[in-house]
């Protein structure tokens, strides 16, 4: 739209029947953008260090900054800072950038994340989301049956595991009263304890796990010696080294003892997919809930959490009415009551990315991905285990491997790794396990090849060597 003499124009939306025609210059510009930041950088991480980053986002955006008096015009302010952005990433589609469970997203997720950002549905009542709210109720009952054969299954999408074991928690103290103990192995997530502590619980309780997971007849102890109601969180897929615990045992204990059990599936929770991978999850489905989280293992950019139950009638303490967003009136008349579907108010529809990819690819796709991803981690394994040069904890779990260059001392490993951050060249985790530091790779790129776990290695030989 041409504005009036003297008088300055109106910047497009990206909805509404114009909004296509707006965006499509301006993706181009986003893409090309993309495209520079990534060969500048020239690696999974740029080099310099923090620093040195800073400096550079500063110089990119000049004495003007972030909010110039006038503004610089959209594809200008879009071509320097995606640039920056992307010249500045640490980028989880690099072979190489390999430390976090940090996924790199599907191509198709993060398109429809773009219609849901153009669209933006909020997801707090019916008439911001119409659409919307059928595609999340039938993704969470979709999902929520991978792992429930139970009549009502049911999940909330949440914004990734840690929001998730926070609802868990709180819906068990909702069950249980404010003396709810929660019993947890020193291999869980920190916002296990630290739901326990956000929601005024008695302090939680940490057991330790010397082998790396939950051992049963520790757990039977402090269930025996713990009084009053009692929630045990396992986990299936530990941040540190990708372990599962025992579950049908711990299960069992729950049973014996009348203790609720929540399972942190966030990291493995998908192998439910894998026809080749699930029996490693026997049991899932004992859990009164499931934190399972799709920004991993399913290739959704963040953020894609899910808490799922066995019955959506375990959700009714969730129920909150605010006369504005359900009205009493209108959802007797029959327009859904979204509010009880999260502790947030606003909320983006993340349901749409996550549900266009199980869509596109399927059961078997999705399931393809999850294998080829742990072979990768098998093979790495097998090659460090076969190298004179370093020493493997362990098989991988999961896809996360835990190796040490032989002989090194846990602070030249952890300057090696700080070394390769600022160089720019690896970007690799760091843990404890068996009183020792190790460094972490934790594969989550479909498309890593076996030439690059080769060049990993010889960069790694080449800086242990130095």
């Amino acid at each position: 739209m041409t504005a009036p003499p003297g008088q300055r124009a109106t910047p497009p939306l990206a909805g509404g029947p114009d909004g296509p025609t707006a965006l499509r210059p301006l993706l181009d510009t986003v893409l090309d953008a993309l495209t520079t930041g990534a060969h500048d950088r020239g690696g999974p991480l740029p080099a310099g260090g923090p620093d040195t980053v800073t400096a550079r986002v500063h110089a990119a955006l000049g004495d003007t900054g972030v909010l110039p008096a006038h503004g610089t015009g959209a594809h200008e302010a879009l071509r320097t800072l995606v640039h920056a952005l992307a010249a500045g990433a640490a980028d989880p589609a690099d072979p190489l950038c390999a430390a976090h469970l940090h996924c790199p997203p599907l191509a198709v997720a993060v398109a429809a994340d773009l219609a849901a950002s153009a669209l933006n549905p909020s997801l707090d009542s019916w008439d911001q989301a119409p659409a919307a709210s059928t595609v999340e109720a039938l993704l969470t009952r979709t999902l929520a049956a991978e792992f429930y054969d139970t009549p009502h299954a049911d999940a909330l999408v949440t914004t990734g595991g840690t929001e998730a074991n926070q609802l868990a928690v709180l819906l068990a103290r909702e069950r249980h009263g404010p003396a709810l103990t929660v019993l947890h192995g020193a291999n869980a997530h920190h916002s296990v304890p630290r739901a326990a502590w956000l929601l005024g619980l008695p302090t939680a309780t940490e057991l330790p796990t010397p082998t790396g997971t939950l051992d049963p007849a520790r757990l039977a102890q402090a269930l025996a010696t713990t009084p009053g109601p009692t929630l045990v969180t396992a986990t299936a897929g530990t941040t540190d080294a990708g372990l599962i615990d025992p579950i049908h045992p711990i299960a069992d204990l729950c049973d014996r003892y009348g203790a609720d059990l929540h399972i942190d599936a966030a990291y493995g929770g998908l192998l439910a997919l894998s026809p080749r991978h699930r029996d490693r999850l026997a049991g899932l489905g004992r859990a009164h809930s499931l934190t399972i989280d799709l920004h991993k293992l399913g290739w959704q950019p963040v953020a894609a959490g899910l808490l799922a139950v066995p019955d959506t009638a375990l959700l009714a303490p969730l129920a909150h009415q605010a006369d504005y967003l359900n009205a009493t009136d209108d959802t007797e008349a029959g327009l859904p009551d979204l509010l009880g579907r999260s502790l947030r108010t606003t909320r983006r529809p993340d349901a749409l990315k996550i549900a266009t990819t199980l869509r596109a690819l399927g059961r078997d796709g999705l399931a393809a991905l999850i294998d080829r991803t742990i072979d990768t981690a098998h093979h790495l394994a097998r090659l460090l285990d076969a190298h004179p040069g370093f020493e493997l904890h362990a098989p991988p779990t999961i896809t996360t491997v835990l190796f040490r260059p032989t002989h090194a001392d846990d602070d030249h490993l952890a300057t090696l790794r700080r070394t390769l951050l600022h160089q720019g060249r690896a970007v690799l985790g760091r843990t404890h396990a068996d009183g020792r530091l190790w460094l972490k790779a934790t594969l989550l790129n479909p498309h890593t090849t076996a030439g690059d776990l080769d060049t990993l290695i010889s960069l790694l030989e080449g800086s242990t060597h130095r």
